[in-house]
């Protein structure tokens, strides 16, 4: 007894321009070689109330068929689990890992999680789901534009003196932004390498200019000696 097997579009194209040269059903899987039941079953099933019988129409309906949703759409406890953890601050990538530690095995990927929190985003056009991501953005891919501000003739990390990795001289800064879940202002840092002091201001905006001025206000009261070198951490 032969598997059976799926009809492919070829054979639905076959279909189509037989049955519309007015063949019976039987002659039809006689050329074909396949099951007059098959024939019928596919007519009847894919078959559309105003197109009628189309292959690339019928090719579409099996796919849907078949598609049984996302894993994270079907199981309702692992799904819970997911979102409880991306409400708590956690990324796709960390959820992932600690369920395969939890487990013993993989349960999941954090690319499976990332494509189930976009495809609610396009299905409910309900933006809230961006705010489970770390990034919050509606679409994918890489930011071109905003984001840490590009200072001009900044100096690397790398290039700096190696005197200042011993932490032995004052003066020496390093600065970052902090950046929240929100997009929004931001909150500049500053960490003296010496004494490990941190000074830290609200800033509004991320432009290169702004934020040099908001690092300029923020170290002017201190001594000339101990404003050495700033390097950006970016």
């Amino acid at each position: 007894m032969s598997r059976y097997t799926q009809l492919s579009l070829e054979e639905r194209c076959s279909i189509a321009r037989l049955r519309e040269a007015g063949q019976s059903i039987r002659q039809i899987a006689a050329t074909l070689d396949r099951q007059p039941s098959t024939i019928a079953r596919e007519l009847k099933r894919n078959t559309g109330n105003r197109v009628g019988y189309q292959p690339a129409y019928a090719q579409a309906q099996t796919s849907a068929r078949r598609w049984s949703g996302s894993r994270l759409e079907r199981d309702d406890d692992l799904r819970n689990a997911v979102l409880d953890r991306l409400a708590a601050g956690w990324s796709p990538e960390q959820i992932a890992g600690r369920l395969a530690r939890e487990e013993g095995h993989k349960v999941i990927s954090h690319e499976t999680i990332y494509r189930f929190v976009y495809a609610q985003l396009k299905r409910t056009n309900d933006t809230k789901w961006r705010l489970y991501l770390p990034r919050a953005k509606i679409r994918r891919g890489w930011r071109t534009k905003g984001g840490w501000p590009r200072m001009q003739g900044k100096c690397s990390i790398h290039d700096r003196p190696p005197d200042i990795a011993s932490r032995q001289i004052p003066g020496h800064w390093e600065a970052d932004c902090m950046l929240f879940r929100t997009p929004g202002p931001a909150v500049l840092i500053a960490h003296e390498r010496h004494s490990r002091i941190i000074l830290a201001i609200p800033q509004p905006r991320l432009r290169a200019q702004s934020v040099a001025d908001s690092l300029a206000n923020l170290l002017k009261p201190l001594a000339p000696d101990l404003r050495q070198s700033i390097t950006f951490d970016n």
